[in-house]
């Protein structure tokens, strides 16, 4: 089959472990989007955070963010299509997770806010090593829930915790009693967000609405919140360094990230 869409998240799957696309990767997919195949960004990260590797793809679709809860487009600098938490809904998680040993950062209209530096020293390093007009907002604010009230868009709490069991304990039970969405994207990381909100919903909304099917799409991906997107797929990738469940709920189990197993697979099955 001829696959007119390659899907791609990004940390642990189209990224290495320095945050770098490989030069395989790299060189494969510009040869794909200059054959007409359309190339998409679904990943947990906030729009903020991904423009480096949007610019360097030299993408013009929309990316897909925080796990499918809005779709944004990069040249207009709008949000497409979006399902954030309500103000309530946002209040509520926090409480559960204030008082414990889980760290926890919130996603924003056009921002990542933050109380504590240390909750985000990985991202500001990561930042810092950027040009400055690539750099995300990320923002420190006194308290969240003063923040809360003055944004408009909620997408997401990013989550993580060394103490693995209180982080379980604490997702299911947002799940079990606010009704919301928490999706594993490291083995230490849950993001909360609204529920029905996935990476394959809102890519099938996306792949419909340019009047193609699911079966159109080969997806890559690595962890439990690519779940989703592998099971929708027409055809469904897993990197060798991603999860079980990834690997199996794909058709195909590829290389890890450090190695250029996308490229391999594209070469084969797409152009």
């Amino acid at each position: 089959m001829s696959y007119r869409v390659i899907a791609l998240d990004l940390d642990g799957t189209l990224l290495d472990p320095q945050k770098r696309i490989l030069p395989e990767s790299l060189a494969v997919l510009n040869e794909a989007r200059q054959s007409g195949i359309k190339i998409l960004i679904v990943t947990g990260r906030h729009h903020v955070s991904i423009h480096p590797f949007y610019q360097v793809l030299q993408l013009d679709t929309p990316a897909i963010c925080c796990n499918g809860t809005y779709s944004y487009d990069y040249p207009a600098k709008k949000v497409l299509a979006s399902d954030p938490l309500s103000i309530q809904e946002a209040i509520q998680a926090l409480s559960y997770l204030q008082g414990t040993e889980i760290q926890h950062v919130m996603y924003v209209d056009d921002a990542i806010l933050y109380e504590h530096p240390h909750t985000v020293a990985r991202t500001l390093a990561w930042s810092d090593s950027l040009p400055e007009h690539q750099r995300p907002n990320v923002n420190q604010i006194s308290k969240f829930q003063d923040a809360i009230h003055a944004v408009d868009f909620i997408w997401k709490f990013a989550t993580n915790s060394p103490n693995l069991v209180q982080l379980r304990e604490i997702s299911e039970k947002i799940e079990e009693n606010l009704g919301l969405e928490c999706e594993w994207s490291w083995f230490d990381q849950v993001d909360i967000a609204k529920k029905g909100n996935s990476k394959g919903m809102r890519l099938q909304q996306w792949v419909e609405s340019q009047g193609m099917s699911m079966k159109d799409v080969i997806a890559f991906g690595d962890n439990h919140n690519d779940l989703s997107m592998l099971e929708a797929a027409g055809l469904s990738v897993a990197m060798g360094n991603g999860v079980d469940a990834a690997k199996e709920r794909a058709d195909i189990v590829t290389r890890d990230n450090t190695q250029p197993g996308i490229a391999e697979i594209i070469r084969k099955y797409v152009l």
